[in-house]
Parts: C-alpha cells; structure tokens; sequence
C-alpha cells in the first residue's frame, strides 16, 4: 500500500509539471503567431509598393522618352495625360527631374561639372571647375531651383560675368546643356586671362603692367627697347569673352613706323596666336624687347 501511494503521488506530479509546461509554451506559440502576421503584413505592404513603384517608372519612362523626343525635335505630340490631374502633373516634374539629373550627370562625367541635389531634391547644386594649362583654379556654384520652373537662386559666379543674360540667350528652361557650356567657357577663359596676367607680373619683371580691369578683356603693358631703351604700349583687347587669346593688338610708340614694320607685325600675330606669357618670351629669345 505504501508503494502504490507514492507511485499515485509521483504521477499526479508528473501530471502537474506536463500541464504547467503546456501553459507556458501556449503564450510564446501566440506570440510567434502574431509576430507572424504582422511580418505577412509587412511583406503584403512591400509588394504593394514595389508594384506602384513599377507602375510610376513606366510611366516615367514613357513620359522621358516623350521628354527626350521634344528636345530633339523629332516629333510635338506629348504622352496623352490628364492636364487638370494632379498625379500626371506630379510624374511629368519627375520626369523633367529625371532627365536633368542625366544631363548633369554626363556634363560632370565630360565636362568637368559635378551636381548635388539640394533641398531633398527640390533643387540641385551645379559646381563648374576652372583650370588653365593643367592647372586647376577657381571653383564656381549654382544653385538651381527645379520647380515649377527652372530658376537661379543663389550662385557664386562674379558678377561682371553675364549670368542672366545667358541663361536668357541659351534658354535655361529647355537647353540646361547649352547654358552650361557656355558659362564654362566664359569662367574658363576668365581664368585663363587671370593666370596668363599672373604669370606674367612672376616670369617678366621688366614688363611693366600699365592698366588690367577686373574681367582680365583689356590688358596694357610697357615693353623697352633693348637698342633705343625706348618704351612702347602694348594694348591687349579681349574682346571675345569667351576665349583666352586677344581679338585684337594695338602698339604706341614715340617712332611712328615702329608698329607697321615686319618686325612688330610678326610680334602682333604672335600676340594673338599665343598665351601673352609665352608670347613675351618668344619676344625676349627674338632681342625685340628687354
């Protein structure tokens, strides 16, 4: 009788441990159920949106090649959208996005321009490098809204180069690439007439430089005579901002024949032909000044 009591005793203590074990794995069971469902939930809201996100590019592609097609000229017709909607207005902004952001790309791939996006995308930030005889110079910025139209807000670039006037003859709003391009060549020939007037001022002391204005377009400078020790002024006009060399040479000199003779033709066209630096040598080398 003892024995069989306490096998009793030992079997309603297995029971109890069985059952106080299934209360505790029913809670954890519950919880990994609803950890389940709401990674199901997760997934179902990520396909969803990958699919509208499908949808969108298609039709940003289509709009692109719409967009690209206009800018070509190769055809007028536009993607048939609602005009008045405010989804279709939406993708044609971000198809317009899209295809500056290429551009940019290639003219920061090619031309040397590197692009940030600015104001979570609302704008972009374009920085133009300058560099003159493999040396890298100045850096200049602009910071152009996108929306609704494209706009200059603020920008770096000195203010006797013609900003406005150029993006109002190479049309910013549909030609960003031709207005770049030509506001590079303005600030690249900028500081290259700069660099060429510094060199100028360290390689050649007994070059005097009588007058220079801030855009480097007129430049005067003194030379001697080695025989005569006599002075001539030698006028450098820029005329073509966007160029690096002078449109035209004017020499003065108390010998009134002086500018006319083959000797100072031939300094004339060099002067034209070569950066002054280099110019002002040659001219040492030949004994026509000192």
């Amino acid at each position: 009788m003892p024995g069989a009591s306490a096998t009793g005793v030992l079997s309603q203590l297995s029971l109890l441990e069985v059952k106080a074990r299934s209360r505790k794995t029913q809670p954890q069971q519950q919880s990994r159920v609803k950890e389940l469902k709401a990674q199901v939930e997760a997934l179902r809201a990520q396909r969803d949106q990958l699919k509208a996100e499908i949808e969108t590019h298609k039709h940003l592609q289509k709009l692109r090649a719409s967009l690209d097609k206009q800018s070509t000229n190769e055809g007028d017709e536009e993607e048939e959208m609602e005009q008045d909607s405010e989804p279709s207005q939406l993708l044609r902004l971000m198809a317009r996005h899209t295809q500056l952001e290429d551009l940019l790309y290639a003219h920061h791939t090619i031309g040397g321009y590197n692009v940030i996006k600015t104001r979570q995308g609302k704008g972009v930030c374009v920085s133009l490098a300058t560099a003159y005889d493999g040396v890298f110079l100045e850096t200049y910025n602009l910071e152009i809204d996108l929306k609704p139209t494209l706009r200059i807000s603020r920008h770096s670039v000195p203010p006797f180069i013609p900003l406005n006037i150029l993006a109002e003859q190479n049309n910013l709003q549909t030609n960003i690439r031709t207005f770049l391009d030509t506001l590079s060549q303005h600030l690249n020939a900028f500081a290259a007439r700069k660099q060429q007037l510094k060199l100028v001022k360290e390689l050649h002391k007994s070059v005097e430089v009588m007058e220079s204005n801030v855009l480097c377009s007129i430049l005067v400078l003194m030379f001697t005579l080695p025989k005569q020790k006599t002075a001539v002024l030698c006028t450098l006009d820029y005329s073509d901002h966007t160029r690096s060399l002078p449109t035209r040479v004017h020499f003065e000199s108390d010998d009134k024949k002086l500018p006319d003779s083959p000797e100072w033709k031939e300094n004339s066209s060099l002067l034209k032909e070569t950066p002054v630096h280099k110019a002002l040598t040659t001219m040492k080398k030949m004994g026509n000044i000192l």
